[in-house]
């Protein structure tokens, strides 16, 4: 649990993949933030804003655009090249923790991970069967990281 508490330590959060299609991952990666009450920031090169039921959220283009990245926590839903790329911009402007979301590393992205990031929760591990989830195990981190949240729409 150790990597999920560093990671929700961070003031800020990020969802790389998010996405107004409410079938994909990165809209409900991204509603499970915003349902916790936590401060985040979609990415999305092509959607200008992302939507939800309660709230419309402007979206940045990629981890350097965002206001804070040294502050800021990053979930990942992207495919493993998308990955790659996000990872290492988001090193370079020194996003601390990242997310990897089950589907989106290969060994490439598992590879660059190794002394990049102050935590990298990715792979087998959590209560899924598929590894590490925020869906799953998100609140498990929250109560690691002693973060308080309130439930909203």
């Amino acid at each position: 649990m150790d990597p999920a508490r560093r990671f929700f330590m961070s003031p800020q959060f990020a969802v790389a993949g998010a996405s107004n299609d409410r079938s994909k991952f990165g809209y409900k990666i991204l509603a499970w933030y915003h349902q916790h009450s936590l401060p985040v920031t979609p990415l999305n090169p092509r959607a200008p804003e992302i939507e939800l039921p309660s709230h419309k959220y402007k979206t940045v283009a990629s981890p350097r655009a965002l206001p804070n990245p040294d502050q800021t926590s990053l979930s990942i839903v992207t495919p493993p090249p998308v990955t790659l790329a996000l990872l290492k911009e988001a090193h370079s402007v020194g996003v601390p923790a990242v997310w990897l979301q089950p589907g989106t590393y290969d060994q490439s992205v598992l590879d660059f991970l190794d002394g990049h990031f102050a935590a990298a929760v990715v792979g087998e591990g959590g209560n899924g069967g598929e590894g590490w989830c925020v869906l799953v195990d998100g609140e498990d981190g929250l109560r690691a990281a002693k973060r308080e949240w309130k439930a909203q729409l």
